[in-house]
């Protein structure tokens, strides 16, 4: 009895020190369904690693928001954070995030070099992508036939107007376009730059002026405002990602033009009502189709203030190899892996013969151009969709308030655009980009 005893004691104590001497890493991310679905299969790194994760998923205004702060406080609240292609070689440069290094067995070659570019200074790998995007046209295929329209491969924004004028007049309740309309940056700022992107536009011109009471973005905020106002859904202004994504799957757009990450849910019986009946072309052109698709990539990064910089770095290792896109289809099917990071899975078969969306999502990626030459009129920034300059979030969140406030009709679209220019003007001669 004496020596059961003694058997329970030693357990209980190998017990205690096993779980005192666990680790437990810090991980934000946003509440995406890509994000969601990992957190699902956490279980699988923690029983590999004997390392525990806690999340905090966050709206994506929220996230950038949570995570901005952190880092430029050095904060420390997280040890894996999840950011994209602005944030990532802007504080990368600043030596806020460390430096990405994985075995040989991780093929950091094998990451797609459009997105991998994105994510490196000076050719150091500062965050490793969990999924690509850029962004394209998500179409109900029956209601274009219904309608007696054909889709072009990739459409102007005209024809994009005029199919969804007829799709909103031949049925009840279903929306002739879904747009992003939310205000953020990274919500319906990201959106209405590819907009103004393609009637010619730029945030600033050569010399670093803003542009935004130019006549393009003029043209292309009145445009987009009657788009929605008129053929989109009611709150417009209101809807980001998560939202029009809920009502495309609900069968309520006609259209949808957003992220081609998207493009696994809507094609997802299990979660779309019209997953039979999706199409999909290119983001529309208008003066011209430069800029017209942005480039993206979610990805995770270690901040410089992380204690637990070799768990993180397991972590984001496990999260975005290979073997966790073998994890996905095992679970969800080939069609629902996270997208857009590796040439692998452009020439994996069975891939492609199961996401009808996997060449569409390629070339996508593969013609965005973030260069200096990404828009119609040269611009002194990279980025498709955003500027790669520390003031840009600050600002474009700004100038999203005010385009989100003229698609609610508060104030007219010039008004607006007189706002967004005195905002613009004021935080860049602030930042001694203008005199």
């Amino acid at each position: 009895m004496k020596n059961l005893k003694n058997l329970m004691v030693a357990l209980f104590a190998l017990l205690f020190a096993t779980t005192a001497n666990s680790e437990t890493i810090k991980v934000a991310t946003v509440n995406n369904g890509d994000m969601i679905r990992m957190q699902g299969l956490t279980s699988d790194f923690t029983s590999k690693t004997g390392i525990n994760v806690e999340w905090v998923t966050l709206e994506e205004n929220v996230l950038r928001q949570k995570v901005t702060t952190d880092i430029t406080t050095k904060g420390g609240q997280f040890d894996v954070l999840t950011i994209g292609t602005y944030e990532v070689p802007i504080w990368g440069g600043k030596n806020w995030l460390n430096e990405l290094k994985f075995s040989a067995a991780y093929d950091v070659d094998d990451l797609l070099p459009a997105i991998r570019s994105g994510l490196s200074v000076d050719g150091k790998l500062y965050a490793a992508p969990f999924y690509g995007e850029s962004s394209m046209i998500m179409y109900r295929k029956d209601l274009v036939a219904k309608a007696g329209m054909t889709m072009p491969q990739q459409p102007t924004w005209g024809e994009v107007y005029d199919i969804a004028k007829a799709i909103t007049e031949g049925n009840d309740g279903v929306y002739g376009a879904c747009l992003r309309g939310k205000p953020g940056w990274g919500e319906g700022g990201a959106f209405i730059t590819t907009v103004a992107n393609a009637f010619g536009g730029r945030w600033f011109d050569e010399n670093w002026q803003p542009q935004m009471n130019s006549p393009e973005w003029n043209a292309a905020v009145s445009f987009y405002v009657d788009l929605l106002q008129n053929y989109g859904p009611p709150g417009a202004s209101s809807n980001g990602f998560n939202e029009n994504l809920a009502l495309f799957n609900e069968g309520k757009c006609g259209m949808w033009i957003d992220a081609t990450v998207a493009a696994s849910f809507v094609t997802n019986p299990k979660q779309s009502k019209v997953h039979d009946k999706v199409d999909f072309a290119q983001a529309p052109c208008a003066v011209t189709c430069k800029g017209s698709n942005w480039l993206w990539a979610w990805s995770l990064a270690i901040p410089g203030g992380s204690k637990k910089v070799d768990a993180a770095t397991k972590f984001i290792d496990w999260a975005t190899s290979k073997e966790y896109l073998e994890l996905v289809a095992s679970k969800e099917g080939w069609a629902n892996v996270p997208p857009g990071t590796r040439t692998s899975l452009y020439k994996n078969q069975t891939y492609l013969n199961e996401a009808p969306f996997a060449a569409m999502t390629l070339n996508a990626i593969n013609t965005a151009d973030p260069s200096f030459n990404g828009t119609l009129k040269k611009k002194p920034y990279m980025g498709v969709q955003f500027a790669a300059i520390p003031e840009f979030q600050g600002i474009a969140t700004s100038v999203s308030q005010q385009v989100s406030s003229a698609l609610a009709g508060k104030i007219s679209v010039e008004k607006a655009l007189n706002n967004a220019q005195k905002i613009a003007e004021k935080e860049m001669k602030k930042a001694g980009y203008i005199k």
